[in-house]
C-alpha cells in the first residue's frame, strides 16, 4: 500500500504533501496515513482532528503521522488521539532525513485505500518557494506553526519547475506563506520579481506561471513589470487584504491602508488590464463596527475583486486579537454572509463579462479547464487533460464558464 495523505489548508501545504509522499516512500514507508493540518481557523483545527479520528476508524492499526500548523500550535489536541504514531516538526516534514529516521509500527495487511485530496499533478504543479513569516498580524497563528520566513534559492526553484515541466506540467503555481517576502533571507536580498523572471527565462518550455496569495504592499517593481511584459505570467492575483477599514487594519497590524489596496489594484490594471483579483477578507474582527465593516464590503467594488475567500473571525488562543473586545457571534456570521453575497455577485458579473469571448484554457480531468484568470471552464464533453486551447464561451452556470 502507498502512503496516504490528507491535506488541509493552503497550496503550500498541498505542495509539501507531494514532497512528503515522495520522501516517505523513498524511505521505505508503505503503509501509513499522514494528516497535514492547518491552523488558520479553529474550524481548520477541528477538521484536522476529525481526519485523524476518521483515519483511525477506517484504517485500524495503520500508523498515523500528523504534521502541519495545527499540530504545532495545538499539539496536545492531536498527541493523544487514537492511532497517532508521530507528530512531525512542520519545518522538517518534507525532508528526506525526517522520513529515513522515522520508525513506525507495522500496519495490518489488505487495508482499504483512504481518499486523498491532491492537486492535478499532470497539468498543474505546485512549487513552494517560501515558508514561514516575519510579520505578526494580531489575528494570525501561522508564524507560530511555521517559524520565521525562509526562502528557496532561485536556482533550486528553477530546477523544481524544470522537473515538473519535464513531467508534463503545463502550469506551475508558486506558493508560500508570505510569498512577497521571498528573498529577504537570501544573499543580496533579491525580490519576488527576480524569481519570476528567472523561472520564465530559464524554463522557456513552461507555458504558464501563476502566483498564489501575495501581500500587495510588498510587491516589487520588477514583479509589476513582469505582469505587464510576460504573457506567460497569468493575470490573476490573490491579495491578502483582510479588511477595508484603516483602524481595523491597524488593529490587525497590517502594513497597508485601504487607499494602498485600491491604488495597487488600479496600478496593476493599468499595466495588465485583464488582471482578475481575488482576496482574503475577515468579517467581524474584534472592535469592528457596522460602519467599519461596510468599508470592507465596499472594497469589493472599489478594488474590483472577483474571487473572495471570506473568513468569519476566529479567535486563535495566544494571539493579541484573541484578547480584544469581540464582536457578537451572530453579527460575525451575518457580516460574513453579506461579504460572501457581495463576492458571489461580483463573481457572477465576471462570468457574464466573459460570455462571447474566446479564452485560452488549460484542460484538466473531469471535463474542466482553467482560463488564464483561473476561472473554471466546463466542457460539454470529456476533453484530454493538459492541452491549452482557445475556447469560445457560450454562457455560465453561476460557478463555471461554459464552453461552446
Amino acid at each position: 500500500m502507498a502512503v496516504e495523505i490528507v491535506t488541509f489548508g493552503c497550496r503550500l501545504n498541498a505542495a509539501e504533501s507531494d514532497a512528503m509522499r515522495e520522501a516517505a516512500e523513498a524511505a521505505g514507508h508503505r503503509d501509513a496515513t499522514v494528516v497535514n493540518t492547518c491552523a488558520v481557523t479553529s474550524e481548520a483545527v477541528r477538521q484536522g482532528r476529525k481526519a485523524v479520528i476518521r483515519a483511525a476508524r477506517d484504517r485500524p492499526g495503520t500508523p498515523i503521522v500528523v504534521t502541519g500548523c495545527a499540530s504545532q500550535v495545538a499539539r496536545d489536541r492531536f498527541a493523544g488521539l487514537p492511532g497517532v504514531s508521530a507528530i512531525l516538526e512542520n519545518g522538517r516534514k518534507a525532508e528526506s532525513a525526517t522520513w529515513r529516521d522515522l520508525r513506525l509500527p507495522a500496519a495490518p495487511a489488505a487495508l482499504a485505500p483512504l481518499r486523498t485530496e491532491t492537486e492535478n499533478g499532470r497539468t498543474r504543479g505546485l512549487v513552494p518557494v517560501q515558508t514561514g513569516c516575519d510579520h505578526r498580524c494580531t489575528f494570525c497563528i501561522i508564524p507560530f506553526g511555521r517559524g520565521p520566513s525562509r526562502s528557496v534559492p532561485s536556482a533550486e526553484a528553477v530546477r523544481h519547475v524544470r522537473r515538473l515541466v519535464a513531467g508534463g506540467a503545463r502550469e506551475v503555481v508558486l506558493t508560500g506563506v508570505d510569498m512577497t517576502g521571498w528573498g529577504a533571507d537570501l544573499s543580496g536580498t533579491p525580490r519576488l520579481g527576480m524569481l519570476v523572471r528567472d523561472i520564465l527565462r530559464e524554463v522557456p518550455d513552461l507555458p504558464r506561471l501563476r502566483l498564489s496569495s501575495i501581500d500587495s504592499v510588498e510587491a516589487d517593481d520588477d514583479l509589476l513589470r513582469a505582469l505587464a511584459e510576460e504573457a506567460r505570467l497569468m493575470p490573476h492575483l490573490h491579495l491578502s487584504l483582510q479588511a477595508g477599514d484603516d483602524l481595523v487594519l491597524k488593529r490587525m497590524k497590517r502594513r497597508h491602508s485601504r487607499a494602498d489596496a485600491i491604488a495597487f489594484c488600479r496600478a496593476v490594471r493599468r499595466l495588465r488590464p485583464d488582471t482578475v483579483f481575488g482576496a482574503d477578507l475577515i468579517a467581524g474582527f474584534p472592535t469592528e463596527t457596522e460602519e467599519m465593516f461596510r468599508r470592507s464590503l465596499d472594497l469589493v467594488a472599489e478594488c474590483g475583486l472577483t474571487h473572495l475567500h471570506v473568513f468569519p473571525f476566529s479567535a486563535r488562543p495566544g494571539t493579541p486579537a484573541a484578547r480584544m473586545p469581540a464582536v457578537p457571534a451572530p453579527a460575525v456570521k451575518e457580516r460574513a454572509a453579506r461579504l460572501r453575497a457581495a463576492g458571489n455577485a461580483a463573481f457572477r458579473r465576471h462570468l457574464e463579462s466573459e460570455v462571447g469571448r474566446t479564452l485560452s484554457v488549460l484542460t484538466e480531468r473531469g471535463g474542466i479547464g482553467r482560463a488564464e484568470s483561473y476561472t473554471a471552464v466546463r466542457f460539454a464533453r470529456a476533453v484530454p487533460a493538459g492541452e491549452i486551447r482557445p475556447v469560445r464561451i457560450a454562457g455560465h452556470d453561476g460557478r463555471h464558464l461554459l464552453a461552446a
